[in-house]
């Protein structure tokens, strides 16, 4: 019987699922397996578009077609709790599976506590993170670093503390994270300060880091979360969907150093950007090139209205707004900000958001965690 704290290597019992699938496609299994098994009525999973550069939210009813889900895009960062608020009536009618990033389970409870979404209607398969990159600053990035043409990449991945890319021609080249942000490129600003690695808020929490030995890339650490993760994998062990080992007390010990190495690194970077951007004048700058759009209103999991009504604290008026139009945002977000960025990605104007709301969060003590 799987218990609430347990830990396992887990691998997909599908060789199909084996083959495509991140480390043994456990995630991939467990998603199909919660729609097969009729725990859930649909899946809603990311899915390649054009390219790795273009994450498409799927909504998957049919078990069979989950597998086109498998595999990482770190190149397409996309809020997923948001797109089931915005356009699967916050999972009232249905209940959902998807996989999630922290910030992505993190923008759910939000959500939920909002009441945007019905949190006991959504299993979340919890990935473990370390980063993502925006799409043209990915292609921007594998150009300038790699030598190599962004349509010929294959696959890519971050590990190990390097971001690694497969060709068409099944050519592997990485190159060190650490190297690629100090001369400006890299992971997003909030990636790199974020320090929130493995989703313990989510129901399971998976992810390559603490799988040693034998099993090493060949297997998914999963940590179980809560008893709907406990009666979820349970199931699907059971049902010979996947196949769970105890993990290597080596391992066990691995993962944590790997996720206090990656916590370090993002309180350092914290650190870092929020020195950078104490002096007042850096906002009275930065908030000068804001035209009021909205961008940031429509992206935040938080917040975002699709109406777009003029706030209550800022009709129409004068471009750029008043500084207070921004202090009594950042007083409605912060309380909720999950350093997911999309604030960020959203503005036109390139308005570093989601460092100011991080910040707020962070020295009132309301970080969602």
């Amino acid at each position: 019987m799987v218990k609430v704290k347990d830990m396992f290597y887990a691998q997909a019992a599908s060789a199909d699922i084996c083959k495509v699938g991140e480390c043994g496609g456990a995630v991939t299994a467990l998603l199909t397996y919660a729609l097969q098994s009729k725990t859930v009525d649909a899946v809603v999973a990311m899915t390649k578009g054009a390219d790795l550069y273009d994450g498409v939210p799927t909504v998957f009813t049919d078990p069979k077609e989950v597998i086109k889900s498998a595999g990482s895009l770190h190149c397409a960062p996309v809020a997923i709790g948001k797109f089931v608020a915005q356009y699967l009536n916050g999972a009232r009618d249905m209940k959902i599976a998807l996989p999630v990033k922290p910030c992505d389970a993190r923008a759910i409870l939000v959500m939920a506590k909002r009441g945007k979404v019905k949190k006991e209607n959504l299993l979340m398969i919890g990935v473990n993170c370390g980063g993502t990159v925006f799409p043209m600053a990915g292609r921007e990035m594998i150009e300038k670093y790699y030598g190599v043409s962004p349509d010929d990449v294959a696959k890519e991945e971050i590990a190990h503390g390097k971001f690694i890319i497969v060709t068409k021609n099944h050519e592997h080249k990485e190159y060190s994270i650490d190297e690629i942000e100090a001369k400006g490129g890299g992971r997003r600003k909030n990636c790199q300060r974020c320090d929130v690695k493995i989703p313990t808020m989510a129901d399971l929490a998976c992810g390559n880091w603490g799988v040693v030995g034998p099993l090493e890339g060949k297997a998914t650490f999963v940590e179980v979360c809560s008893e709907k993760g406990a009666k979820l994998l349970d199931a699907a062990a059971n049902a010979k969907a996947v196949t769970l080992s105890p993990p290597d007390p080596k391992g066990v010990e691995a993962r944590a150093k790997t996720n206090d190495v990656m916590i370090r690194m993002g309180l350092r970077n914290q650190k870092k950007q929020f020195a950078e951007a104490a002096n007042p004048e850096f906002w009275g700058t930065q908030f000068k090139k804001c035209i009021k759009c909205q961008g940031c209103t429509l992206n935040c999991p938080a917040t975002f209205d699709m109406k777009l009504q003029p706030s209550a604290y800022e009709g129409k008026g004068d471009i750029p707004p008043s500084l207070n139009y921004h202090m009594a945002r950042m007083g409605m977000v912060a309380g909720d900000c999950c350093n997911c960025g999309m604030c960020e990605d959203g503005c036109p104007a390139e308005i570093p958001l989601s460092l100011i709301y991080h910040e707020a969060a962070k020295r009132i003590g309301q970080e969602i965690k």
